[in-house]
């Protein structure tokens, strides 16, 4: 193989890489509004979805290309829902 080819077939994997990372954030913070959405409704939600698609961006950051997120709890869309109501 040569080296061209070898640097095509890394840059390649790379950019699949960023291109599912950047659809998968944007799913999760989909999930973050919705879940922002019903929590200000009063309604019941689960950080469930979110954190679905969090574990698989952490399994896609492992290879080193993109970065972590955090797993999202209720009480945080809570807090961050009081904070935006005292603002």
């Amino acid at each position: 193989m040569s080296v061209h080819h070898a640097i095509t077939k890394h840059s390649t994997k790379q950019h699949e890489i960023l291109r599912t990372f950047l659809q998968l954030d944007q799913l999760r913070e989909m999930y973050i509004e919705e879940a922002v959405s019903l929590c200000k409704k009063g309604v019941s939600f689960s950080t469930d979805p979110i954190n679905k698609v969090t574990t698989d961006i952490n399994n896609l950051a492992k290879q080193g290309v993109v970065p972590q997120r955090k797993l999202v709890t209720v009480e945080m869309v809570q807090e961050y829902v009081s904070r935006q109501e005292t603002n």
